[in-house]
């Protein structure tokens, strides 16, 4: 079973930036797709990014053009490059698998609890 472990969260002025990590144990690397979402307080838990196996990654449109996910397939660790932050983006942030012949989309799995590992999270504050 794979496992999930996220670093790298604090808090930051609106226009900063933050890099995510997330350590990936166990499992096996071409059975999962792995991404990210969050929770923001109060509010229902939605996809922010995710990348495939082959490298193809999707976004959220609230986050297009500002935050970047890669992975580093040798260390099996994945990232999350937030740049530009608003204060919206002020959220609990999870790293998150779901199986790779999961039909659905990343939000569709993040939105339907369909997802099969996740970490404990992460706490991103942006202020103003």
């Amino acid at each position: 079973r794979v496992e999930l472990a996220e670093s790298g969260g604090g808090s930051v002025q609106a226009g900063g930036s933050l890099r995510l990590s997330c350590a990936v144990s166990g499992g096996t690397d071409s059975m999962y797709r792995l991404g990210w979402f969050r929770q923001p307080p109060g509010k229902e838990r939605e996809g922010v990014a995710s990348i495939d196996n082959d490298g193809t990654t999707s976004y959220a449109d609230s986050v297009k053009g500002r935050f970047t996910i890669s992975s580093d397939n040798i260390k099996r660790t994945l990232f999350l490059q937030m740049n530009n932050l608003k204060l919206e983006d002020t959220a609990t942030y999870i790293c998150a698998a779901v199986r790779a012949d999961y039909r659905g989309d990343w939000y569709a799995a993040v939105r339907y609890y369909k997802l099969d590992a996740w970490g404990q999270g992460v706490q991103v504050t942006v202020s103003s």
